[in-house]
């Protein structure tokens, strides 16, 4: 009897860690997109001005989570010498950067339920990056699941509603930008992960350590590229100009820093198939809450390309959960 006493509270005490890592995950990653969208896509001011800086965001973020994660190695007592060859975390730094820079640039010309909804789209790059990086072999349920979610999206993309105009630009040259830049995004972001994967496998090294060493290498070359650009002092002058721009970017770093944790925590107490689920519920809800927020109308056809991206995110999952049991991972740093 007391075994099933203590069996029954061990389940109870996991129902309670995975609702903490549910509303975690998605109150942090919802407040990321809202604003996210906010800062590119809403003028400030009574002059209408847009923020065009979306490198000085990067530069935000990481300098944020940089000073966390060192704060949490200190505090953990863990070194903080590097494990990996610096060149090493320099190239997940610079894909990161080039990833999240294509992000925010996307959102210039497509809206953010466009830009959510390609990124499920991303399975597609960490296969072949996983094929040429880890030599790994993909089955034939993947490469389907894999074009039927390729095909969903191109239909979300490509039928978008005629009111659902960007504040750049109108018309086919701007949905043209766009899509080459979440292209660009979706290529970085597979190499990030796989390349991640990769030095995880590699060396015996605590996440914190790569994310520490990774963000800090994305820093300094954030701050290079504002500084070459000439974009730093603008984007400063910006934000003292508009105050709430400059509360919208420190939220937005914040919420950013915050998540990465709550990801590490989901990951390593319930594996990557719980992960994906939420991750792939929050996507769903992102959209959603951008259309009520935002106000972008949605198409019947982008309806229809949503169900199939979805449908067969979700059916894959299912079927992944019925033949093996999930294995934890490592998450990737700040792909959101």
């Amino acid at each position: 009897m007391s075994e099933l006493v203590g069996a029954g509270q061990m389940k109870d005490k996991r129902a309670f860690k995975c609702a903490i890592a549910v509303v975690g995950i998605m109150s942090t990653l919802l407040i990321y997109g809202i604003l996210q969208e906010k800062i590119m896509r809403v003028p400030y001011g009574v002059n209408k001005e847009y923020f065009r800086y979306s490198l000085f965001l990067v530069f935000c973020n990481r300098i944020m989570t940089s000073a966390v994660s060192a704060g949490v190695l200190l505090a953990s007592k863990k070194s903080l010498d590097p494990v990996a060859p610096m060149y090493k975390y320099c190239a997940i730094s610079i894909s990161n950067i080039l990833t999240t820079t294509c992000q925010y640039e996307a959102l210039k010309y497509v809206s953010f339920p466009v830009q959510t909804l390609a990124k499920c789209a991303k399975m597609i790059p960490v296969m072949v990056w996983g094929t040429l990086i880890m030599q790994k072999k993909y089955n034939g349920n993947d490469y389907l699941f894999a074009l039927f979610v390729t095909i969903g999206c191109a239909v979300f993309i490509l039928y978008p509603a005629s009111a659902d105009i960007t504040p750049y630009n109108t018309g086919r040259e701007s949905t043209i930008w766009g899509i080459s830049l979440m292209l660009g995004y979706l290529g970085f972001d597979g190499f990030t992960s796989t390349f991640q994967d990769k030095l995880f496998r590699g060396y015996d090294m605590e996440i914190h350590n790569q994310i520490f060493y990774t963000t800090v290498c994305s820093c300094l070359l954030s701050l290079s590229g504002l500084i070459l650009q000439g974009h730093l002092l603008s984007a400063v002058d910006f934000m003292f100009q508009h105050q709430d721009c400059f509360y919208d970017v420190a939220l937005l770093s914040t919420v950013a820093t915050v998540s990465q944790f709550f990801i590490s925590y989901t990951i390593r107490n319930f594996g990557a198939l719980t992960f994906a689920t939420i991750m792939t519920t929050r996507q769903l809800v992102s959209i959603l809450l951008s259309c009520i927020w935002f106000a972008h109308p949605l198409s019947w056809e982008q309806m229809i390309g949503a169900g199939i991206v979805f449908g067969s995110i979700y059916t894959n999952s299912f079927m992944r959960s019925q033949t093996q049991k999930p294995q934890p991972t490592n998450s990737s740093i700040n792909n959101v």
